[in-house]
């Protein structure tokens, strides 16, 4: 009876290289093409759609909610549950 054959494995070399290229390939196609906007961008980039936030006057409307919920002044803000006692 004869045992399996073993499976070849990779130069250690050839598996350094392998993992130095692939770095190499991630680092020179993350920090290629990073650019501030221009000028005339920045007009598109300061309109209220584009805030992380989104609708500003829903988000106070929900903390308002929210606070009234907790009973608490300042629901999310200092630490303390309206008491006083901070």
């Amino acid at each position: 009876m004869s045992l399996p054959p073993t499976p070849r494995r990779r130069a250690p070399i050839a598996t350094a290289a392998l993992v130095a290229s692939a770095t190499l390939l991630a680092i020179a196609t993350t920090g290629c093409a990073i650019q501030p906007p221009h000028p005339w961008e920045k007009g598109a980039l300061a309109r209220p759609e584009m805030t992380m936030g989104g609708d500003v006057l829903g988000d106070r409307f929900a903390q308002h909610i929210y606070t009234s919920k907790e009973n608490a002044s300042g629901g999310n803000g200092v630490g303390g549950g309206g008491c006083g006692c901070n």
